[in-house]
């Protein structure tokens, strides 16, 4: 069954990305680099945006930082990176844009948290400098209310007139209303101020599956802003990815969803592409967009007491994604491609004639010979040791035939 359609919502352009509308979801990640330190803000940038990231967010949180962020973008232009960059402002946001134009200019945008940026203070005279900066570079502004930092003015208010209530409602849902409403709010606060009504997207951020789910269905039936969709504070490993894979898919699913984000915890020195790579795969498994090709693979059982399948299942699916950046500029519709890496006879030749190309490796006991399948027919037979390398052969001649031209539509045999 396909997603919902799409939710209607303005269009927010953030540099040459549009957000909105009927445009693709936007995958979206953030660099964990000290700003000001520009060799390693520039380097993870790179990294993020070759992964495949269409937008990153930079800490800018100090002097320095709003420094270095003009020669930060300067620098990714020099080699030829355009993705835009998006300043994360919180407490001292006001007093940053306005020190340094030259970080207000080169900013793609801004993301504002209202519940922090006015602290101790009774009007949100802040808040208004940051939008109003906002609104004379012609800046789009991402709203972003989170719960762990949720305007407590507006909360305490909210749980008092909740009290008096003749049915009153429990304290998390209360809360989560609230952090609808926070959002709502400085929106409307920041159309007062001058913002654009297509220069605004919003976000509500919460760390439980169902809380998420329930805060942005709140939120999407009361505005038609652009919503960028998370789960914060995710979490470590396996928990991180699969609780933003539940919730994500939960909205998107519903048609909820206009950039995405996965705040996963890395380990120590770990790979922050990781979080645009399950971005992606979200979008793909839902069928929402096409990134790099799709390897099916069996998940092993006595019949495959030898890990060979495993290891190149591994390869094959390492090595698609290495190449997607090459193939994206000359074999267009590559990205779509079904791969099957099968470990024994009882389902490797039908799923493997299910896929644009697969091989079916021998599993224990069964002759030494891996068929290969392309178009939904036998084309081969490896053996050998060198099954791997001549079944990437077979990868690279199959995209260069069958998606050197949008016209091909014939099926590749051979």
């Amino acid at each position: 069954m396909p997603a919902s359609p799409r939710r209607k919502s303005v269009v927010v352009n953030v540099g040459a990305i549009k957000v909105g509308g009927a445009h693709p979801v936007v995958v979206q990640s953030m660099t964990n680099t000290d700003t000001a330190d520009t060799t390693a803000t520039v380097n993870q940038v790179m990294e993020l945006a070759r992964a495949g990231s269409e937008l990153v967010r930079v800490t800018v949180n100090t002097d320095d930082a709003a420094k270095a962020v003009p020669k930060i973008v300067d620098t990714l232009r020099t080699f030829g990176v355009d993705v835009p960059i998006i300043g994360d402002f919180h407490y001292n946001g006001h007093l940053l844009l306005k020190k340094y134009p030259d970080c207000a200019r080169a900013l793609s945008k801004y993301r504002i948290n209202p519940g922090n940026v006015n602290i101790g203070k009774k009007h949100d005279d802040n808040y208004r400098t940051m939008v109003e900066c906002a609104a004379e570079y012609g800046k789009p502004v991402r709203i972003g209310v989170n719960w762990g930092s949720l305007d407590s003015q507006l909360l305490t208010r909210m749980m008092d007139e909740n009290s008096k209530s003749a049915e009153p409602l429990d304290a998390m849902e209360v809360t989560m209303r609230a952090v609808v409403e926070s959002a709502i709010r400085s929106a409307e606060a920041a159309e007062r101020y001058g913002l654009a009504h297509d220069k605004i997207i919003l976000s509500a951020k919460v760390s439980n599956v169902q809380n998420v789910v329930a805060v942005y269905e709140m939120l999407a039936a009361r505005c038609d802003y652009p919503l960028h969709v998370g789960l914060t504070e995710a979490g470590l490993g396996s928990k991180g990815i699969v609780a933003t894979s539940a919730a994500l898919s939960i909205l998107l699913q519903q048609g909820i969803g206009d950039t995405i984000r996965a705040s996963l915890t890395p380990l120590p020195n770990g790979d922050r592409t990781e979080e645009v790579i399950v971005c992606q795969q979200i979008l793909q498994a839902l069928g929402l967009r096409s990134f790099t090709p799709q390897v099916a693979a069996c998940p092993g059982c006595g019949r495959t007491t030898s890990t060979f399948f495993q290891d190149l299942a591994d390869q094959i699916q390492t090595y698609l994604r290495e190449q997607m950046p090459v193939w994206r500029e000359h074999y267009s519709g590559a990205e779509e491609m079904k791969v099957a890496v099968m470990g024994c006879v009882v389902n490797g030749p039908g799923e493997s004639k299910h896929a644009d190309i697969g091989i079916s490796l021998p599993g224990t006991f069964e002759d030494p010979v891996a068929p290969v399948y392309i178009d939904g027919k036998l084309s081969k037979t490896l053996r050998g040791d060198k099954i791997v390398e001549e079944f990437r052969e077979i990868l690279d001649s199959y995209v260069a035939r069958r998606y050197n031209a949008a016209e091909l539509a014939e099926p590749v045999v051979g």
